[in-house]
């Protein structure tokens, strides 16, 4: 059951980062712009999927948000918001988005002579919920068949994945030298009964006060020396 209840924590903790990842990562979709528009929202329970108002604009319930309208090579529409991102989270620092939306409006062909373009974006498309992915930006490919390596998402993810590897072998060195000989001392004296238990428990307080010590001083290595 132990192991079950972990594993099941882990995989919990690991879909959590998969879906904050594959919202707020960039991803490129290859389109033809159909139009674009300007729409009064009015933000409800879904105000946490919008971005804030144009910099330098009032944050209210309501106001303008761009769209950007277009159609895929097979067929299917996709509609996208277009707002700034600013200071907020996620960090794309986007202050452009009414020359985005000039740069959308020109882009825009008619299906008989159709231009495609690559549309970078975050977030999400569900209709139930009138959420909309949000465009960050738009550069013209040779046809719907082009292909935009994601070279900024594969870089976060590995570094990412690199950081992850290395606080989880500094965790399990850190148990392996100070945490489990300790903890193992502790099982033999909780054999000795009533005595041996409350030895046990003084000596497993005491390695932890040691170890958050000798962590402390671990950290400390990474400082520079003082200067004179």
């Amino acid at each position: 059951m132990k192991k079950i209840l972990k594993w099941g924590a882990r995989l919990v903790f690991a879909a959590a980062a998969g879906v904050f990842l594959h919202y707020t990562l960039p991803q490129h979709d290859i389109v033809q712009v159909v139009g674009t528009e300007n729409r009064r929202i009015d933000f409800g329970e879904n105000s946490m999927f919008w971005a804030s108002p144009d910099s330098g604009t009032e944050k209210r319930s309501n106001r303008d948000v761009f769209f950007i309208q277009t159609k895929m090579a097979n067929g299917a529409t996709m509609v996208y918001r277009n707002e700034d991102t600013g200071w907020d989270w996620p960090p794309y620092f986007k202050f452009d988005s009414q020359n985005l939306q000039a740069e959308a409006a020109g882009a825009v062909s008619p299906n008989s002579d159709p231009q495609y373009y690559a549309i970078t974006h975050y977030g999400w498309r569900i209709k139930w919920f009138s959420i909309f992915p949000n465009a960050v930006a738009l550069k013209p490919v040779a046809g719907p068949d082009a292909y935009v390596v994601p070279w900024v998402s594969a870089a976060i993810l590995t570094m990412l994945a690199a950081a992850s590897l290395g606080v989880l072998a500094v965790a399990r060195r850190f148990k392996r030298r100070f945490i489990q000989p300790k903890l193992d001392e502790a099982r033999e004296l909780a054999g000795d009964g009533i005595e041996g238990l409350s030895a046990a428990g003084d000596a497993v307080a005491g390695q932890a006060r040691k170890s958050l010590f000798s962590f402390s001083r671990w950290l400390d290595t990474f400082k520079g020396k003082p200067r004179h």
